[in-house]
């Protein structure tokens, strides 16, 4: 089998696993991080080494990272949070249609309280413009939330342009960096950026932790949204998770000596990739063709239904869009944003690759996904049609 759909998740690198199994004895390092003995003092030195290595990836101060259950959870901590502090009636917030749903559906959700949220349209290149953010800012504007890489495009937004700008205009600014950390350079210590959204599963550390960053100066204040102990500054109660904190870190860390290198790889990769799947005639790359991050491939391949597709291609763990909207069973609603009918966004493949992603898996998967198009097509009397047309 080969994986590639690492923008879903990342299985957990082997320094990590090595780097967390200790926090699971059951005899020595046990400890509560919030208990004021031996044990207790172990793991809160643990967690505050791991919250020093998470920041440094991001360019960031310890005490501005705040430990999470994963982005979902920081998604809505950044929005609820920073809205409910404000007050939420008659506060307008600027979001995209191609956001993860646990912006959306927070959006919406907020929506219900008395936010008046404006929904931005990408261009045909997955991108939403700088000046279509700041052109959909009003005087009563709270708080904008755009991603800095889109997870089904790879489509990378211009949040570096946009942050001076907000911050100019007293807007806080939050950004969904899931598919950013430890694929591209973030340096908070320089970008105004006030929160920011990362989880350790999608750079080969454990499921169920994440965590937001909160900047410091000047201070993003926020209700929390759970409640409790008065952990992590206040902002979010509960007993720390250890072993999955310092896991965290160490992804972190390992992310952070390898960028350079691996994105050049990766870029490589991808590129090798769709040159393998141009065998194919009308096919369509989604997204830009310039700014993207190094690991995500997404194409439509007109003439193979989708379903179909997929089902013909077992050894190959791809999707065809975010891994939490794939119950549904739709067309990719970012796919449609950009401009995609529902054929050809029902016929596409999100092929993502990764740390451990070879040459020859590159090669061999698109030689599969080759041979199933073309045999999907000589099916089709609508392509045959469309062909002699």
């Amino acid at each position: 089998m080969i994986y590639l759909d690492y923008a879903a998740t990342t299985p957990l690198d082997q320094r990590v696993r090595d780097a967390m199994l200790p926090w699971l004895d059951a005899e020595t390092q046990f400890g509560n991080p919030a208990s004021d003995h031996a044990l207790g003092r172990c793991a809160r030195a643990a967690v505050e080494r791991a919250r020093s290595e998470v920041a440094a990836l991001l360019g960031a101060g310890s005490d501005e990272i705040v430990w999470t259950s994963g982005a979902t959870e920081s998604n809505n901590l950044a929005l609820k949070g920073a809205l409910e502090f404000r007050g939420l009636q008659g506060a307008h917030l600027v979001t995209s249609r191609i956001e993860h749903k646990a912006v959306l559906d927070t959006c919406r959700y907020l929506e219900t309280l008395g936010v008046r949220v404006t929904y931005l349209t990408p261009g045909a290149d997955g991108i939403v413009a700088a000046e279509q953010v700041l052109n959909a800012v009003r005087p009563d504007t709270t708080l904008v939330s755009l991603m800095w890489v889109n997870n089904e495009t790879g489509a990378i937004n211009p949040v570096a342009a946009l942050a001076s700008q907000l911050r100019e205009r007293g807007i806080l600014f939050h950004v969904d960096a899931v598919q950013a950390a430890g694929k591209l350079p973030i340096d908070l210590a320089r970008l105004p950026i006030d929160l920011l959204s990362v989880s350790a599963h999608k750079l080969y550390g454990p499921k169920g932790v994440g965590a937001l960053f909160v900047r410091k100066r000047p201070r993003a204040r926020l209700a929390p949204q759970i409640h409790g102990g008065g952990h992590e500054q206040g902002m979010r109660s509960g007993t720390l998770a250890t072993h999955q904190i310092v896991g965290f870190g160490a992804a972190c860390g390992i992310a952070a000596a390898a960028m350079d290198e691996e994105g050049r790889r990766l870029t490589a990769l991808r590129e090798r990739l769709w040159l393998g799947l141009q065998a194919l005639p009308k096919i369509h790359l989604n997204g830009s063709e310039t700014q993207r991050a190094p690991g995500i491939l997404n194409v439509s391949f007109a003439g193979a239904e989708g379903e179909s597709l997929r089902a013909m291609l077992p050894e190959l763990m791809v999707s065809s869009g975010s891994a939490c909207s794939s119950a549904t069973r739709e067309p990719s609603y970012v796919l449609r944003a950009l401009g995609r009918d529902d054929e050809l966004a029902g016929s596409s493949l999100r092929l993502s690759l990764g740390r451990y992603t070879s040459e020859a898996q590159v090669d061999a998967a698109a030689a599969r996904i080759v041979e199933a198009v073309g045999f999907l097509r000589e099916l089709s009397p609508l392509w045959s049609a469309d062909e002699t047309a």
